[in-house]
């Protein structure tokens, strides 16, 4: 399964899970004044400069690919632990926000796809 074959029920059910889990997380740690954000824009904004010149040529499947979306999880992390449908919400979120998409985009024309599946995969196997 993929993400982009999966059923409108599954992606409403993992946008709802992540929407939760940030709520609740927020609301108990005084909006993640514990996360130094500076750092966390530096180690995404690093990584997906090592994952756009995959985008073109790999799977989301790809053991290189999945090597840095456990770093990209890892990330995730420093804000709250999320399940696997609220991590395959976090890939849903880069897509459906404007916002999001262009940040994303900017790196690769395809990024925020490509990642949303990698995403998924990741959270398939390791969630």
């Amino acid at each position: 399964m993929t993400l982009k074959n999966s059923t409108p029920e599954y992606l409403k059910q993992c946008r709802h899970a992540l929407h939760e889990q940030q709520t609740k997380s927020l609301a108990e740690t005084e909006n993640w004044s514990h996360v130094d954000k500076q750092q966390v824009h530096i180690d995404w904004d690093l990584l997906y400069k090592e994952l756009a010149p995959l985008v073109d040529d790999s799977l989301p499947t790809s053991p290189q690919v999945q090597a840095l979306m456990s770093r990209h999880y890892s990330i995730a992390v420093r804000f709250y632990s999320p399940t696997q449908e609220a991590y395959i919400g976090l890939g849903l979120f880069y897509q459906d926000n404007p916002d999001m998409k262009a940040y994303h985009n900017a790196f690769h024309p395809l990024m925020v796809d490509f990642l949303g599946e990698a995403i998924f995969v990741f959270a398939q196997r390791n969630l």
